[in-house]
């Protein structure tokens, strides 16, 4: 079955109010042309959810899309330093920060994918992360260790950015996987956008690079250079200037509107698809 929709009907697959889980770390892989889509449709009253994020948490802040963030961090590393867009947006009340450690955030996104309502998590002791979150524990019926019990994180989409994928949502990873094999199982709506559409039988070639099963998946997007400015291994690094240039834009409200106007053909194309009813 071909599932390939242009970006901007993928984009609209997401409704306001849902909980988003975002492939890749940091500026890594990310589904970044995704991001700018959704806040050039207006998408209100979302949740985030991923392990480690920078551009696409601190975008979809600044831009008023988001109600919460499920993360273990989110920050441009040492080169550009924190996300101030997402900093402004939680220290003003319109964003909650619901605070996880990676881990924590991982085993949730485990439990949804194996159908289970929490999976344990050791080595909290000590750690303020539990009575902050409310995180409740059990005890090892072996072994009488008490253990954090993480709820499910259970997310309504995952969007995947691969550099390869064919028409059914197959998606090939050259690398680090990060959390993108959980998402996918996790979430209740898979959306892939890839760097290039192949052909089945390429992807059959490596078999054990396809990440993402296309029978997970409701929708594939062809976007060249959807992880810009981040990075998408082996084919390109993420580019510091752009980088540099997207915070400077996003410092006040107007600057971040002239730069997703800036960024549409870059990512859409110069003409967008008519929405699909």
């Amino acid at each position: 079955m071909d599932k390939r929709i242009s970006l901007n009907n993928a984009a609209a697959l997401v409704p306001d109010g849902a909980t988003i889980a975002m492939g890749g770390n940091l500026l890594h892989r990310g589904p970044f042309a995704f991001v700018r889509e959704l806040a050039r449709q207006g998408r209100r009253d979302l949740e985030i959810v991923k392990t480690a994020g920078a551009y696409d948490v601190d975008l979809l802040a600044a831009a008023g899309c988001l109600r919460a963030a499920s993360c273990g961090f989110v920050g441009f590393e040492n080169e550009f330093g924190m996300a101030p867009g997402y900093r402004r947006a939680v220290e003003s009340g319109m964003v909650q920060a619901h605070e996880h450690a990676c881990y924590t955030v991982i085993q949730g996104l485990r439990a949804a994918a194996y159908g289970l309502p929490f999976m344990p998590a050791a080595g909290f002791q000590g750690s303020d992360l539990p009575a902050a979150r409310g995180f409740k524990t059990v005890r090892d019926p072996y072994s009488d260790e008490e253990l954090l019990a993480i709820p499910r994180l259970r997310p309504d989409v995952a969007v995947i950015h691969v550099p390869e994928a064919d028409a059914e949502g197959n998606g090939r990873v050259y690398g680090t996987r990060f959390e993108d094999e959980l998402m996918v199982r996790a979430a209740a709506t898979v959306i892939v956008t890839a760097e290039r559409i192949v052909e089945p039988a390429e992807l059959a070639r490596q078999p054990e690079l396809t990440l993402v099963p296309g029978f997970l998946v409701s929708a594939v997007a062809h976007v060249p250079g959807g992880a810009w400015p981040g990075s998408c291994y082996p084919l390109y690094d993420y580019d510091a200037e752009a980088v540099a240039a997207y915070l400077g834009a996003a410092a006040d409200p107007e600057g971040l509107r002239a730069y997703l106007e800036q960024t549409a053909a870059r990512d859409c194309g110069e003409v967008r698809e008519p929405a699909r009813v």
